[in-house]
């Protein structure tokens, strides 16, 4: 039995690890994936019961899904189309004959939500967060990150293999032969290895205050001299835009690398090895789970999804809003929708007092931070409305699964398009209320909390409230501390980028931060070292949630440090493949959940008091070592 003094995570949670079983379509289980899992359950045996025509529901948005969802679960169809929706499209890119003639058909794809090359999107402006305005993206990388195509590195190099071996099961599917699948591979990673060159870290990419960057259009359209901007966007929007917004750089630096016509070869393998993997989820079930096949070697998964899920998620996924709203309405009370909506005013409120006591912020600092908190809005449970266009959405019976899916897209590309220069809808939510998940949305000052993680294991009536405190209102307090992160603290009240602290304070919380990114900076996850940088901000934000909800948990009669320790223990119990593991180091910004106990918990004197940790225990941190922001 492992001592919690010495490693508090394994013994919370050892028992459970020995039991624990991931199932073989998933890379993990745990706090977040049982609970998951129990609502993909749920909804997977609700949804077929819709299938067979029984306790329908009324929504006229969730009955167009039972016709998309009807089409998704006609395997016998799509294993008689097999690849020919896609292969007609496929035949499409290969008539291109040069980067010019491809170029003309840009705004086309575009609007019919077909693979492009284009990286743009419509997003609220960092300056003026109430606005939407043009940002320009780079290329998806093969690879989970940059530092994978450094010279040396075996995982990027093994990676890459896996890669060539997924494509050279798929693309003879779409009748090509053994030549043009090497040569189209080929220079897919040729192209690919250029864009790794000069595209963002995903380190780099996570610290967003460094990612604005206006260019006037006539500047930026002069840094792709080849590929028709002005026309591109007159046609989508309707006018020339004043400004863009370039977080990538770099890559549009070297833009004629991939917008040009001596970069058209590449370009066009690129274009058409994207056609070919995006789609395999419509085709026929052999080619389904053969599109998935590098996506599974990344994450260590033995086997693909079996078909019905499959299908489930694939029509779930136009629709998911509504069917998060249905979740909702049938699994979350009106009572425990009230009670956490206290638990969030009280933290704030705690989180305020915090704020106003703290003794190394001067006190403007203090009182704009103060008005930043008064002003978060926090959305519990599920959105009042459903999206508009989500009504727009209908099942000609007479189209085929993949046409279908294509006039869905062409209704979110529109409706993306349609956001430029317009008010940003703060009423919108980023995830449906059935994912357990919670976010903080730095442009806009606003904490989430989808209904899916409002109950066990991090939330229960009947539990006591330090275990609650422990649990949810810890992930509460983690939204609410990424106001103050070193991303969102670059933001003010409105959204917008501001830079609201002197020079002093800033310095003093920096010195505070680079300690959080040296307690994890190097430490050792499944054979993969950690990013302290990479991993700061959320690091920050599970520090001030656990220290604003342990000052909330203090404030009941029945206050139970055990209770709120081992909660926050529990709620990020994982058992995970070690290739799923070895990617999140790569590419996630949340730090390890063993580690996201076990280290932080040491930043707390009630945790050494409580139970009863020396310096001769493993889980002892020096009191000159502990590190207290928020």
């Amino acid at each position: 039995m492992v001592k919690l003094q010495d490693d508090f995570y394994e013994a919370v949670n050892g028992e459970w690890e020995k039991q624990a079983v991931i199932p073989n379509d998933k890379p993990r289980t745990g706090g977040f994936s049982d609970l998951s899992d129990d609502i993909e359950k749920w909804l997977v045996s609700t949804t077929k019961k819709w299938q067979q025509g029984k306790a329908l529901p009324e929504s006229p948005i969730l009955k167009q899904f039972i016709a998309y969802h009807h089409l998704a679960t006609d395997f016998v169809t799509r294993d008689a189309l097999g690849v020919a929706p896609v292969k007609k499209l496929l035949e499409q890119y290969q008539r291109y004959t040069s980067f010019s003639d491809f170029a003309e058909h840009i705004v086309t794809l575009e609007q019919q939500g077909l693979p492009n090359a284009l990286p743009f999107a419509v997003e609220p402006d960092f300056k003026d967060a109430r606005t939407n305005v043009l940002w320009a993206g780079a290329f998806d990388l093969v690879l989970p990150d940059t530092t994978y195509y450094e010279a040396g590195h075996e995982q990027g190099q093994a990676l890459l293999k896996q890669f060539r071996e997924a494509q050279e099961a798929l693309l003879p599917k779409f009748g090509f032969s053994e030549d043009e699948v090497q040569d189209l591979i080929t220079r897919y990673l040729a192209l690919d290895a250029k864009a790794a060159a000069v595209v963002l870290s995903q380190e780099a990419g996570h610290e967003y205050a460094k990612l604005y960057h206006p260019y006037k259009w006539s500047e930026f359209t002069a840094l792709a001299p080849e590929l028709p901007l002005d026309e591109i966007i007159i046609s989508l929007v309707g006018q020339k835009p004043d400004k863009i917004i370039v977080p990538e750089e770099r890559f549009w630096a070297a833009a004629p690398q991939f917008y040009s016509e001596a970069a058209w070869p590449l370009l066009q393998a690129y274009l058409i090895v994207t056609v070919a993997n995006q789609f395999t989820a419509y085709l026929s079930d052999e080619v389904r789970v053969l599109g998935g096949q590098y996506q599974r070697a990344l994450t260590g998964l033995p086997e693909a999804m079996v078909a019905e899920k499959a299908a489930f998620y694939l029509a779930a996924q136009p629709f998911n809003q509504a069917i998060g709203y249905y979740y909702a309405q049938q699994q979350f009370s009106p009572e425990a929708k009230a009670d956490v909506e206290a638990k969030v005013a009280t933290m704030i409120n705690v989180f305020k007092q915090r704020l106003e006591t703290n003794d190394w912020l001067n006190e403007t600092t203090k009182k704009k931070a103060v008005i930043k908190l008064d002003t978060i809005v926090p959305h519990i449970g599920y959105p009042e409305q459903l999206p508009a266009r989500l009504a727009k959405k209908i099942v000609d019976p007479d189209a085929t699964l993949f046409e279908t899916a294509l006039k869905f897209r062409q209704i979110e590309v529109a409706y993306q398009w349609s956001k430029w220069q317009q008010p940003v809808d703060r009423s919108e939510w980023h995830m449906p209320a059935h994912l357990v998940n919670a976010y903080y949305d730095p442009q806009q000052n606003q904490i989430v909390f989808p209904a899916a993680i409002l109950q066990a294991p991090f939330y229960d009536l009947s539990q006591s409230s330090s275990a609650n405190y422990g649990g949810i209102g810890a992930v509460i307090a983690h939204e609410i501390s990424h106001a103050f992160d070193t991303n969102g603290a670059a933001f003010d009240e409105f959204g917008s980028l501001n830079n609201w602290w002197t020079d002093a304070d800033f310095k003093a919380f920096k010195q505070r931060t680079d300690q959080v990114v040296a307690q994890f900076d190097g430490l050792e996850s499944y054979g993969a070292k950690v990013n302290g940088k990479l991993t700061v901000s959320e690091n920050v934000a599970d520090l001030g949630g656990l220290a604003a909800a342990l000052a909330a948990a203090k404030l009941d009669d029945d206050f139970s440090a055990r209770a709120f320790f081992e909660s926050w223990a529990t709620i990020w119990r994982m058992k995970a493949r070690p290739e799923y593991m070895q990617l999140l180091a790569a590419s996630d910004p949340h730090g390890p959940a063993k580690l996201r106990v076990n280290v932080q918990v040491k930043n707390f004197d009630e945790f050494f008091n409580t139970f009863g940790v020396i310096a001769t225990d493993k889980m002892w941190l020096d009191p000159s070592l502990r590190v207290q922001i928020w």
